[in-house]
This record gives structure tokens, sequence and C-alpha cells, in this order.
């Protein structure tokens, strides 16, 4: 699996006009699963992800969680983090994971960042979506479950 984590201000999703879910204050975070991908990946990934010590303290250093702050996560499914774009101009997607497989990992992530205790908001797996994203700092990172 693969995350891009972004440290947001706000951001929502909208899906056909309507917004599906929007936070203030936490994380966006994109999500792609490859082939391969298991229970094992999303487990660590959700705990890596929440526990990131990205946000600063009363001394502005990048030393608090998501769940230090309080904070809140927004998960959007991505299978084009997945595209392999090194050959030819089109990026090919032979390494993300088949939806089925793909929409339940997507969910088992989600579901261990509410174990964690972490308030969640999500797009809608396989939806056409806008996301809006105010990056702050700007912080944003690439965290792999390999």
């Amino acid at each position: 699996m693969i995350a891009v984590v972004q440290r947001v201000t706000s951001s929502s999703v909208s899906i056909d006009g309507s917004v599906a879910g929007a936070i203030g204050p936490g994380l966006n975070v994109l999500l792609g699963v490859a082939d391969g991908d298991g229970e094992a990946d999303a487990d660590y990934l959700a705990a890596k992800v929440a526990n990131l010590r990205i946000f600063e303290d009363d001394r502005g250093k990048m030393n608090r969680s998501l769940l230090d702050t309080g904070g809140q996560m927004i998960v959007i499914s991505q299978f084009t983090l997945l595209g392999d774009c090194r050959k030819g101009r089109r990026p090919s997607f032979v390494h993300a994971a088949e939806p089925v497989l793909a929409q339940r990992l997507y969910r088992h992530f989600i579901d261990q960042v509410i174990s964690l205790g972490v308030g969640v908001q999500t797009g809608r797996f396989g939806a056409e979506m806008q996301v809006s994203i105010v990056n702050d700092g700007p912080v944003t990172l690439l965290v792999h479950s390999r």
C-alpha cells in the first residue's frame, strides 16, 4: 500500500457536486492498494500514519502526531498512485490491486484508523471525486507499507 499523507488545515471531498466528507486540521490521506497487499499492510500503514509526528509542538518542532492533536483524517482511495510511468507516455496500472481486494483493504485501513481513536471522513471508493486540500506547511509525505 502507498499513502500520500498531507498535513492540512482543511480538506473536503465532493461527489456529484455534494460534499461527501470534510475535516478541519488533520491529515488528508490518498490511499493506493497494490496487487499482493494484505491486511498486514493496512494495519501497518494505519498505525504509521496515525502516529507520524508531523504536527508542531509549542516550540515549533514537528513532534506531535494526529493522535496527540485530536485532529481528523480524510481518506480518499486513489489507484492512480500505483501508476507506473517509466515506459511510454501512458501510465500502466498493472501493479494496482483488483477493485474487490482494493476496496476491502481500503475499508480495513479506515477501520484500523478509527480503532485508534481517530475521526475519519471518506470519499466513495471508485467514484469520480473532487478533492479540496489546504496543505499546511506544506507537509507532504509518501508512506509505503513495504
